[in-house]
């Protein structure tokens, strides 16, 4: 028998989700399921999957949460379960707006905890939450802490490891070398490689609070954008500069667009637009067997 599901298309800087409304938890994806939707020939297309659930039909949420709190149960391209999404938070945001459940703000359960998101005029800024460095010793030591090398580049390029909930790996391009050449197609190499993998953001200086990015995602490849890539970026910028008060808001360009960034003290906010694209039904393939 085959089973017919709603679903919506949306995107945020061109990082694109396929959503799944389940309100009530009747529709458990298994991985195979997210790839098929997330296949950009043979299903829908998206840099990966969100079920918009409540956060009592998760089975691995964060303790302490409202069960009735709206949960982003978010999944990689490769059907691979995530912490969360710092562009995806936006396009749920939108379908909240849309489908009458967000007025100003919201508070949006994840698996790296509670996001707060709030409309702006050009969309949404949302509260990532506490950053940290991955391995604060030896980037304190060294200035950075691991090394990765990109297809285009001839050697291993330093990097800093941050944490925001994600784990994410950035790397500032030294000027001889052209953003755009990098090949970006396999994944970068990073030594010593995060247990649970990384997403790899390669950073151009572009002037004063102001930075252009591209990032390979872990399950997914290239993107067009990543949001708590950017603020990975632009955090490991900042702190690269010696952390300057002056420097608390930065402009992040993406080759879907732009977002903002804002740093305060250890917290960080993601700013930009989200759009709902399209809705339909999809029907989902028989399980094998």
């Amino acid at each position: 028998m085959t089973t017919t599901i709603p679903f919506a298309k949306g995107h945020g800087t061109h990082n694109d989700f396929v959503l799944v409304p389940d309100p009530d938890g009747r529709l458990p994806l298994e991985a195979g399921t997210v790839a098929f939707l997330c296949d950009r020939r043979g299903g829908i297309g998206g840099d990966g999957l969100i079920r918009i659930t409540r956060a009592a039909h998760v089975d691995d949420a964060p303790e302490g949460l409202d069960p009735q709190a709206w949960f982003m149960d978010y999944r990689n391209a490769d059907g691979s379960v995530a912490e969360m999404c710092g562009n995806g938070t936006r396009v749920v945001a939108q379908w909240l707006t849309e489908a009458g459940e967000m007025r100003d703000s919201v508070d949006l359960a994840t698996r790296a905890g509670v996001k707060r998101i709030v409309k702006t005029d050009n969309g949404f800024a949302v509260d990532l939450g506490p950053w940290g460095l991955s391995r604060a010793d030896e980037a304190q030591q060294r200035g950075m802490d691991s090394v990765v090398q990109v297809v285009g580049a001839p050697d291993p390029l330093p990097s800093l490891s941050l944490d925001l909930g994600n784990p994410h790996t950035v790397v500032a391009l030294p000027p001889e070398f052209d953003l755009q050449a990098l090949d970006l197609t396999a994944a970068p190499h990073v030594d010593p490689h995060p247990p649970h993998g990384t997403n790899v953001e390669i950073v151009r200086a572009i002037g004063t609070g102001h930075i252009a990015m591209r990032v390979h995602e872990r399950g997914v490849g290239e993107t067009q954008s990543c949001g708590t890539g950017a603020a990975a970026a632009a955090l490991a910028t900042w702190w690269w500069a010696g952390q300057p008060q002056d420097q608390l808001d930065w402009r992040v360009d993406v080759p879907g667009g732009t977002v903002g960034v804002h740093i305060a003290r250890d917290r960080v906010t993601l700013s930009g637009p989200a759009v709902i694209v399209a809705r339909g039904e999809v029907s989902l393939p028989a399980p094998r067997g």
